[in-house]
């Protein structure tokens, strides 16, 4: 049976997203590993359009809810990629600039794998089908035409 302990700190802070830590220490463990690895994952994301970012990232989130405060907390105020990963989660959707950029590194990065490295027919219809399907998810998404400019409290 799974025991949860319930964090209302972050259901304040971010209330799409609440934090359910796992009581078992192993498992708590487990997912945290899974979570640092996945934010590993994500970083090299964006390094290597290739590796979806935000399929990690979200991973990550998940994992995080489930070991580690601290570490939800941090993955989802980070500068780098915080705002779009709340974004995303709140349903705002992804910024323009995102989206093209995604979609530019994406198709380049597909279509220089298929001409210079992949000369295996079945790998090339995998990798253009994977393209066109991550291009549908992306051009689904709402867009979000200007980020809020955040306010201040003094």
């Amino acid at each position: 049976m799974r025991t949860l302990r319930h964090i209302t700190f972050m259901e304040r802070k971010h209330r799409y997203l609440t934090v359910d830590v796992v009581e078992n220490r192993l498992v708590r463990m487990l997912l945290l590993s899974l979570g640092c690895f996945s934010v590993g994952m994500g970083v090299l994301g964006i390094v290597f359009p290739i590796l979806p970012t935000t399929p990690w990232l979200l991973l990550a989130a998940y994992c995080f809810a489930r070991s580690s405060e601290r570490m939800h907390t941090w993955l989802l105020e980070n500068r780098l990629f915080g705002r779009h990963l709340r974004n995303y989660l709140e349903g705002r959707g992804v910024p323009l600039g995102v989206k093209i950029y995604s979609m530019t590194a994406l198709w380049l990065t597909i279509g220089v794998a298929i001409y210079f490295f992949v000369p295996i027919l079945w790998v090339d219809i995998l990798l253009l089908t994977i393209g066109v399907l991550v291009s549908v998810h992306i051009l689904t998404l709402r867009t979000i035409n200007k980020e809020p400019e955040p306010c201040e409290v003094r």
